[in-house]
């Protein structure tokens, strides 16, 4: 087998990738008679601390994993959890598949201890959060000061809150409210993109 930076830039399903008795078949690879093979169109590389060999998709299908951080839609407020729609991971702008729900519990909301989670979220409301468990549910933690609501709601006349105000501010009818921020500008509220639409 080639050293990985001699390995092909591209390979097709089908194409020999190595001995078994060399290499671990990883994502992307199947191993048919001591011979790894890909098993999808994609990008090849061995990982040198385990020597396994993956195959990256072109044009991949997002998934969740241990470590993502992804942009989450807040459905449901519990007292212990708010309950949220997975809607893409932050490196990717496809929609993850089949909308999973991911939960954010009241002790992973942000640092320190949480009187209620409503007081940092409303439905509606988009955060950026991390994974910390991809299956077979998925956890979520908002508790990092670059974690938390990018995108809100007026919870009076729901027009898009200026999160980047401090306390946050409504620019139709000047209705102030808390969030757990994301530190940092926000991309997704009204300022960045001009006058609400809604």
């Amino acid at each position: 087998m080639t050293p990985d930076h001699e390995l092909p830039e591209l390979v097709l399903p089908g194409d020999y990738l190595g001995a078994a008795e060399e290499f671990l078949p990883g994502r992307g690879t199947y191993e048919h008679g001591g011979r790894i093979y890909a098993s999808l169109l994609g990008t090849p590389a061995v990982d040198s601390r385990d020597r396994t060999i993956r195959v990256q998709p072109r044009n991949s299908v997002p998934e969740v994993e241990e470590g993502d951080l992804v942009y989450a839609r807040v459905d449901e407020i519990k007292t212990a959890m708010a309950i949220c729609t997975v809607l893409s991971t932050s490196t990717s702008r496809r929609p993850v598949p089949g909308k999973p729900e991911g939960t954010v519990h009241i002790s992973k909301a942000k640092e320190g201890y949480t009187e209620t989670l409503s007081g940092e979220f409303a439905v509606g409301d988009v955060l950026i959060a991390k994974v910390l468990q991809g299956r077979p549910s998925i956890k979520l933690s908002t508790a990092a000061a670059t974690l938390g609501v990018v995108a809100a709601r007026c919870q009076v006349c729901h027009a898009l809150l200026n999160l980047n105000a401090r306390p946050p501010t409504c620019p139709r009818c000047g209705h102030q409210e808390h969030r757990k921020l994301a530190k940092g500008p926000h991309p997704l509220s009204p300022d960045a993109h001009g006058p609400d639409p809604g």
